[in-house]
């Protein structure tokens, strides 16, 4: 999957990873509302190191684009079904990096922007496997709407991040409030993976993630990057 974004200042950039390495439980509000959010290996507990998943390159799609809510979800008939937005901040890796140092981990930066970590709930805390499932449905990855260079974005542990369903505030906090900052991040990951070119990592949501259904239409909004703006749309009414 490739999803072409501009670059803040000039030029384009195909955005096709080799993979999308994700945190959870980065915030502590987050973390505080793991009863309502009610997934397996989902608690109260404050992780002592980042907490990653995958979700797959079939995820992405762009500003505009529409996210699908699959209709053979509803074949299970669960008691609530439901597919939550999660508001994030998203780096691009620039070049191949492994075992990289939190003090130079930013000079692998290609950019940042905003993510919108669209997660299926009933999958995520049944799957025996874990949240695989769940976290790579198709479409399931809006990314955008630009790419901000390191250069440009200011200090990027002090971001104001929100999500709006319908023009509704749902999420609204500060990069500031992640438990483990962008250059710890980057290294871990480094550590466990060999990073490529173009690979993003996604930082955690903050509190207030919550339900998207037919017709909804979702925003992530970063200060520094701007809006992402998705409609919602279930596929058995497409």
């Amino acid at each position: 999957m490739t999803i072409t974004l501009p670059i803040e200042g000039g030029g384009t950039y195909q955005v096709s990873p080799s993979k999308i390495v994700a945190l959870g439980l980065n915030y502590l509000e987050h973390i505080k509302e793991s009863q309502s959010v009610d997934v397996q290996n989902f608690t109260e507990a404050i992780p002592t190191e980042p907490v990653l998943f995958p979700k797959t390159p079939n995820v992405l799609i762009g500003p505009g684009e529409t996210i699908i809510l699959p209709a053979f979800v509803e074949d299970y008939e669960f008691p609530n079904c439901r597919s939550d937005h999660e508001a994030e901040l998203a780096i691009i890796i620039k070049d191949r990096v492994k075992n990289v140092s939190a003090e130079a981990a930013m000079d692998h930066v290609l950019g940042f922007t905003c993510f919108n970590d669209v997660s299926q709930r009933n999958l995520q805390k049944g799957d025996k496997s874990g949240w695989y499932r769940g976290k790579s449905l198709d479409t399931f990855g809006p990314i955008g709407p630009v790419i901000v260079p390191p250069a440009k974005i200011g200090d990027p542990q002090n971001l104001e991040i929100l999500c709006r369903v319908n023009g509704k505030v749902t999420q609204h906090s500060n990069t500031r409030h992640m438990i483990f900052k962008i250059p710890e991040i980057i290294a871990f990951v480094s550590k466990n993976f060999t990073l490529e070119p173009g690979d993003i990592i996604i930082t955690g949501t903050p509190s207030g993630v919550g339900p998207l259904r037919h017709g909804d239409v979702v925003e992530v909004e970063i200060e520094g990057i701007g809006i992402l703006k998705n409609p919602v749309k279930a596929e058995r009414l497409l």
